[in-house]
């Protein structure tokens, strides 16, 4: 596993290699040891597991506020994934900028989302998986939407999208006074 830095400071990409031989392969799906030069002394209070059904889908734009914003790491264990990150910190130089990168099983990427970012996905292909790692419980009363066709973000999503929840239909777009998280 080694550690790939993005155009946007503090958001980073686990890259795992997979060994194979005639049996299959195994692959190290989380190694705190190579992890705390990114995660530091964060630990893993959740994992979850979300399956998208449709290509098209878009799943986000969430965050949680402080004080329980969160760390996720985010790999997609079935299908492909069109995976985004945006910018929400205060101050920062990439304020409002977005990455996203595919997430698939063959490209073994793991995005690592510090506090501070939305978050959200398109899938690419039926029935695709994520399995998440958060350093913070859900907190209902914490969480955000940003609506995912925001003009502000502009985010270049691969296919048209083909729907997502009602709460996310619902989700607004960003407030023109919005200066930032305050972490």
């Amino acid at each position: 596993m080694r550690i790939l830095s993005t155009p946007i400071p503090d958001l980073t990409v686990a890259e795992t290699l997979a060994v194979n031989d005639d049996r299959g392969s195994f692959l190290r799906l989380y190694c705190e040891q190579v992890l705390s030069a990114v995660i530091g002394d964060r630990k893993i209070a959740q994992i979850n597991h979300s399956q998208t059904k449709n290509p098209g889908v878009i799943r986000g734009m969430h965050f949680q506020t402080p004080p329980h914003s969160e760390m996720k790491l985010v790999r997609c264990i079935k299908g492909r994934v069109w995976d985004v990150a945006v910018d929400l910190r205060f101050g920062s130089s990439t304020f409002l900028k977005w990455h996203g990168l595919e997430l698939s099983p063959e490209n073994k990427f793991m995005i690592i989302i510090p506090e501070g970012f939305a978050h959200g996905f398109q899938s690419l292909e039926p029935e695709s998986e994520l399995i998440y790692l958060h350093t913070s419980a859900y907190h209902s009363e914490a969480e955000v939407s940003i609506h995912h066709a925001d003009p502000r973000l502009n985010i270049r999503w691969p296919l048209p999208v083909t729907g997502f929840s009602p709460k996310d239909a619902q989700a607004r777009f960003i407030d023109s006074n919005f200066r930032g998280l305050i972490l």
